[in-house]
């Protein structure tokens, strides 16, 4: 892997499916957060200097890709409106959703900046979840507005430790009905930052 090689590998035309995917593998492991959309870039220093090959491990992506496999019948990818697969689970407490929507709440820019569908009423979102008799988890950037309207519809907010495409250290914000399952995330990351200091 260098950039010349994902650079040449990109910019042919491929046909094949399988071959337009590890297209898309080499981009999402070697652009600035896996990032896809018009106008995402590649990794210039990248982790500890790395450039493209910071998120370029083949051995971990080839047991992910074997893993997927062997669960692929189990697998299915549907391309609409997320509120429409909300409403029509909303009733299963067997389903389980992970919700990750754009950073754009608040004023926020990086979700408009990063991709094509952006646009989200968040206060929707929010009363959809409330309906919702299965669990939850949504991921979200850490704003006043995102933390007024978990305290409006009785969800838990926690801001846990991330870092963003520059490794600054951030924070965003893991909301759900119950985080109690994350102490133990705690202690790990309480555990780190021990180990970080005594070393």
């Amino acid at each position: 892997m260098s950039r010349e090689n994902a650079i040449a590998e990109i910019n042919i035309h491929r046909k094949l499916t399988k071959e337009k995917a590890f297209q898309t593998i080499i981009k999402n492991r070697t652009f600035h957060s896996g990032i896809l959309a018009a106008g995402a870039g590649f990794l210039k220093n990248g982790e500890s200097g790395k450039g493209v090959l910071s998120r370029w491990y083949p051995t971990t992506l080839a047991k992910r890709l074997r893993a997927i496999n062997l669960m692929r019948d189990k697998l299915h990818f549907e391309h609409g409106d997320a509120f429409d697969v909300l409403e029509r689970y909303k009733d299963d407490d067997e389903v389980v959703f992970f919700i990750d929507p754009p950073y754009t709440a608040g004023g926020k820019k990086a979700g408009s900046r990063l991709y094509t569908h952006f646009e989200l009423d968040h206060e929707a979102l929010f009363a959809a979840c409330g309906k919702l008799k299965g669990d939850f988890i949504m991921t979200y950037d850490n704003a006043e507005e995102v933390k007024n309207l978990a305290r409006k519809h009785q969800f838990m907010a926690k801001p846990i430790p991330m870092k963003n495409t520059h490794h600054a250290a951030m924070t965003e914000l893991v909301i759900g009905r119950d985080l109690s399952w994350m102490r133990g995330i705690d202690r790990v990351l309480e555990n780190q930052k021990e180990y970080k200091t005594s070393n």
